[in-house]
């Protein structure tokens, strides 16, 4: 029986939690009577069809790699995306695994649904998004909000005489409001962002999220006008399209673009203003004395500086709330949110030189340890033999089916020579040959058999580990050295542990990247990766516990 998955979303355009349930209910219909058994139903509720970085679709895709439906049923095209792009990927990726796309609206898809549809998802995209520019321009030049919440402030909720919900009115929140001049008076009286965060947090005062503060909540970027200190509204001064946002293509995200000044909507607002003209003017002096030093020779200028790029920065994690752990100084490293934030009550730390030292031992002698090496090498050898039987005997199958499949379509070409009415065969052939192209991309993606271990894996591992250590020391090779080494590594987790003499110490738990480290291990001419017959295959094996890519040092 044909196996179906059903795909659901809603987002701004839609926005009724019922509308999913809706869409599955016509979806089971459907399937009901085409005679479809329904794998699983995926939804993605209040989430924007522009972008692919939506959990259910993710999972459709994963389920479709593996093979677990035959067909995708939506109650239209847009559900899916309404990205040009993404859609013409989707469709490929499904179409590759023998996988057919069936909407409610369009039937089954084809290459002219995908470029039809496509393009006028991409204009609908685009004329929502100059439609509610331009709602939003008339409501920012009338002196309301533009959109947004403002810490400070408090969104008014009100009706005009026709009982019409009136948008984008604001008033003064006098809590808030004192907290803002608070900030602003501090800072300006030469108090640390940091300082004022750890003040605020160890008071219980929520920040604009509803959460703790942070550093950058405080100050900012100047430029871009974000931050407390830089928001022109606490003056009276409403300030509108500043930035504007576009679309990586590679992540999904929004990244925010400095608009020229040119094309910045500019309004007085004299009744929202918290803070008084010479507080500000002392604020921006102070800004712009720490940001117009000028460089020394050969330093680079304030916003163009970077941090040094230690051999791990960007891998540390805290193993108590979770954040980051980062340099306190040249030397030491610890949590981000209790320097920052005071958040954390893990105020150990350790010297960036011993966690490197730790962390390259662990590398080299503890994730591919050669008793454990050998142990796992024999089970998954056992699972390997057993893996290769079945996939052989499913190979077997696929070519029993498509020489019968070859039959009957001759059977039914010798028919239509005799005279048989081609309407009486036609969907018959188109099934066989949509059968006959799944087999053969099922046939032709399963070539690739899994990789054999050696036993001597772990020497192999730890010799190129030796290496790349001794590379380290060469100005010369470090910086390759040292992203070969990175790649092996998923997070180093620096967990408090108390010592049978009672003193407090960080524990390091390193977490290696499996699909890297066989790359490494068995000289891969080509990288490794989820979804790779071995990395597969070594995680069936391992299991929880035995998987040698963990390890506390």
């Amino acid at each position: 029986m044909t196996a179906v998955a059903i795909y659901a979303r809603y987002s701004s355009d839609m926005q009724r939690e019922a509308s999913i349930e809706d869409q599955i209910r016509l979806c089971r219909e459907r399937s009901e009577r085409e005679g479809w058994q329904i794998f699983d139903c995926y939804k993605d509720r209040g989430i924007s069809g522009a972008s692919l970085m939506r959990p259910a679709v993710q999972m459709l895709l994963g389920d479709a790699r593996a093979g677990r439906f035959q067909v995708v049923l939506a109650e239209s095209l847009d559900r899916l995306s309404r990205d040009q792009e993404d859609i013409a990927h989707i469709y490929k990726r499904f179409g590759f695994e023998g996988i057919k796309i069936v909407t409610l609206s369009e039937g089954e898809v084809n290459e002219l649904h995908i470029g039809l549809k496509g393009t006028m998802g991409a204009l609908y995209l685009k004329d929502l998004a100059d439609k509610t520019r331009r709602g939003l321009r008339g409501r920012v030049e009338a002196g309301k909000s533009g959109g947004g919440k403002a810490y400070g402030y408090d969104v008014v909720r009100a009706v005009d005489h026709n009982g019409d919900s009136i948008h984008g009115e604001r008033r003064i929140n006098p809590s808030e409001a004192r907290i803002v001049e608070r900030i602003f008076r501090d800072y300006a009286d030469g108090v640390s962002p940091r300082t004022l965060v750890h003040q605020l947090n160890a008071e219980g005062i929520p920040g604009p999220s509803g959460k703790g503060w942070g550093p950058s909540t405080i100050h900012g970027n100047r430029q871009r006008g974000t931050g407390i200190l830089n928001n022109e509204l606490y003056i009276g001064r409403l300030v509108w399209n500043r930035l504007r946002y576009v679309k990586d293509p590679e992540t999904g995200k929004r990244i925010s673009r400095l608009n020229d000044q040119a094309d910045w909507i500019i309004q007085d607002v004299a009744e929202l203003r918290i803070i008084d003209q010479d507080l500000w003017d002392r604020v921006k002096a102070r800004q712009g004395a720490l940001t117009t030093k000028t460089p020394k020779p050969g330093e680079a200028a304030f916003w163009d500086r970077r941090r040094p790029r230690y051999l791990f920065s960007g891998l540390i994690t805290c193993g108590v709330c979770g954040g980051g752990a980062a340099t306190w100084n040249r030397n030491v490293i610890g949590c981000v949110n209790r320097r920052n934030k005071g958040t954390c009550d893990n105020g150990l730390t350790i010297k960036r030189e011993d966690l490197e030292a730790l962390v390259l031992d662990g590398l080299e002698k503890h994730l591919m340890d050669p008793e454990h090496t050998r142990v796992f090498c024999e089970h998954y050898t056992k699972t390997m033999n057993r893996l290769v039987a079945e996939h052989n005997a499913g190979l077997e199958a696929s070519r029993s089916e498509l020489e019968r499949i070859d039959r009957q379509l001759d059977k039914l070409v010798e028919a239509l020579m005799n005279g048989v009415p081609a309407a009486r065969v036609k969907d018959k052939m188109q099934a066989l040959e949509d059968r006959k192209v799944a087999l053969e991309q099922e046939r032709d993606s399963g070539k690739q058999m899994p990789v054999s271990l050696h036993p001597n894996l772990s020497a192999y591992y730890r010799e190129q580990i030796g290496e790349l250590r001794s590379a380290l020391q060469d100005e010369s090779k470090r910086a390759q050295a040292a992203e070969a080494i990175r790649a092996l590594i998923d997070k180093i987790e620096l967990v408090p542990t108390r010592l049978e003499d009672g003193t407090e110490v960080l524990a390091v738990d390193l977490h290696g990247k499996l699909a890297e480290i066989l790359t490494m291990a068995l000289k891969s001419p080509k990288p490794l990766k989820d979804g790779d017959p071995v990395v597969e295959c070594t995680k069936l094996v391992a299991g929880v516990g035995f998987e040698p890519t963990t390890f506390r040092l």
